[in-house]
């Protein structure tokens, strides 16, 4: 009762969060949004307690650990074998593997794999979010395709789709996570957790936009979904791919090397000036914000250091400060937080969006770069949803 209780008082928070911002009011549809918590409720107890949610988790986590193996034959033949040693664990163990997991992945979409599930589950989904079928195919192919490489799956119709709901796009992309990655967020945290974020972040996400950026169901343009490379070649597109994938494990590389060193430096400039790390500063600002979602009191500074970390940094440079302090952390604490992790919430992530977007029609990429924090803030909002959920469950 207590955990209820406690659910429901971060309900009315975030909601009232999303509220100030909302862009419609009147066509916020509460029928959706109750029918939306209750799936997403559903689903929370069958991925984090139900033995068959729990037989997928574990089977799902068994087929990346799989990947895993393959991709660092890879790179032990490349680097001689200083994967199996355990050496340069994040280049090698973490980020080497996206190279090969999106290889397959254009691998599926070279066959029209990935554009036959995006339409058919987007079109379900449609159904029981009462939002458009725009909105709910690329909730599908965000998280296949990942939140930069996504939007070429919609040039067609770029041109043509309103602000609000370009806005809804860049928001969803902005809050899932692409299974290209998925196998690098396994090494470093408890891949339960991670595969119920995948499922919770979606519906988090059209709860929170069903509030924020009402689009209901019609007037939306043809839906188009361009296939992708569907003029390459099979090795011309693999090689695409492969180079795609190197591409995002650099930038993510790029980021932890730049982060990581400024993080520290200004943890030790403030510590010098004030006696305390921005580190412990940011925790203290966040504490609300992790005690709203569940995480016991014990946990509670550690974990809002980490979820402010994963904002002004990103969510790679909040699971390595995780595996730091994992151990002196209770399981509930752990789970929640690993959950609210999952995800692109960050500001980085404003300009990877709008330049991918860019990249495509740079007058609707300019439109997503004028509400870039709008974004984080309604991203970041799906997180804390996602977390509150969690803490019910667990």
């Amino acid at each position: 009762m207590p955990e209820l209780l406690h659910f429901i008082l971060a309900l009315v928070v975030i909601f009232a969060l999303a509220l100030l911002v909302s862009t419609d009011r009147k066509k916020i549809r509460p029928l959706y949004i109750v029918q939306l918590l209750v799936i997403e409720a559903a689903l929370a107890w069958f991925f984090l307690h139900a033995a068959s949610g729990l037989w997928i988790v574990q089977h799902v986590a068994g087929f990346f650990e799989t990947l895993l193996t393959f991709a660092a034959q890879g790179s032990d033949f490349v680097f001689g074998n200083m994967s199996s040693q355990g050496l340069a664990f994040i280049f090698l163990g973490v980020l080497c593997p996206i190279i090969f997991i999106s290889a397959l992945i254009g691998i599926l979409q070279h066959w029209r794999i990935l554009p036959l599930l995006i339409r058919l589950v987007g079109t379900l989904l449609s159904k029981v979010n009462g939002m458009g079928k725009l909105e709910s195919f690329n909730a599908v192919s965000t998280l296949i395709l990942g939140q930069s490489e996504n939007f070429i799956a919609y040039k067609g119709i770029l041109a043509d789709i309103s602000p609000r709901r370009l806005y809804s796009m860049a928001a969803t992309a902005m809050s899932t996570v692409s299974l290209s990655i998925v196998g690098a967020y396994m090494t470093m945290i408890d891949a339960k957790y991670v595969v119920a974020a995948l499922v919770l972040n979606m519906f988090s996400t059209f709860i929170v936009l069903s509030i924020i950026n009402p689009t209901p169901a019609g007037d939306e343009p043809d839906i188009k979904l361009d296939k992708l490379h569907e003029d390459q070649s099979f090795f011309e597109m693999l090689g695409e791919y492969i180079l795609a994938g190197f591409k995002v494990a650099m930038i993510i590389l790029a980021m932890l090397i730049g982060f990581i060193a400024l993080i520290a430096a200004v943890n030790a400039l403030f510590a010098a000036v004030f006696g305390i790390s921005f580190q412990q500063i940011l925790g203290y600002v966040f504490w609300p914000f992790a005690w709203l979602v569940g995480i016991p009191t014990q946990d509670i500074l550690k974990a809002a250091s980490i979820m402010a970390t994963k904002l002004v940094a990103n969510e790679f440079v909040a699971m390595i400060e995780l595996k730091k302090v994992a151990a002196e952390m209770t399981p509930r604490g752990l789970g929640i937080l690993s959950v609210f992790l999952v995800s692109f919430a960050n500001f980085a992530s404003i300009g990877i969006v709008a330049g991918a977007i860019k990249g495509l029609n740079e007058q609707q990429g300019n439109v997503v770069s004028r509400f870039g924090l709008k974004l984080v803030y309604g991203a970041t909002l799906v997180s804390l949803l996602s977390a509150a959920f969690a803490g019910l469950m667990l």
